[in-house]
């Protein structure tokens, strides 16, 4: 029997932490303290090995993708900073990273797979 006072169910309302939200959100973190993306990578590597719903798991494949992305785009743009190209790749990279991080959290958000998680694109 459920307590006349509570009212009808609603749908939950605020910021859901699923999974995938935390390893977007720790990449996020990266662009202020670099580590966390580490720490993000080992878990969306270590949560896709569990199975789960198929909808996370796009957004593991999407979130992993983007870090090695990033990471190898970090490299040249630091390699290229002698001859000062690497400066503006380096921001490029930085923009790619926070784009694609955002459209994981807010198809997360949704609960709603990653449409193309293989793509480096947007």
């Amino acid at each position: 029997m459920t307590d006349p006072r509570s009212g009808p169910p609603r749908a939950t309302e605020g910021f859901d932490f699923n999974r995938p939200t935390i390893v977007g959100l720790l990449y996020l973190a990266s662009v202020l303290a670099g580590v966390t993306a580490i720490v993000g990578v080992v878990l969306a590597y270590v949560w896709r090995g569990e199975g789960g719903e198929a909808w996370a798991s796009s957004h593991y494949s999407y979130l992993i993708r983007t870090f090695w992305g990033g990471l190898i785009g970090s490299i040249v743009g630091g390699i290229l900073t002698i001859v000062l190209i690497g400066i503006p790749l380096l921001i490029a990279v930085v923009v790619w990273v926070v784009v694609r991080t955002a459209m994981s959290l807010v198809n997360a958000q949704k609960r709603a797979p990653m449409p193309d998680p293989q793509t480096l694109l947007f």
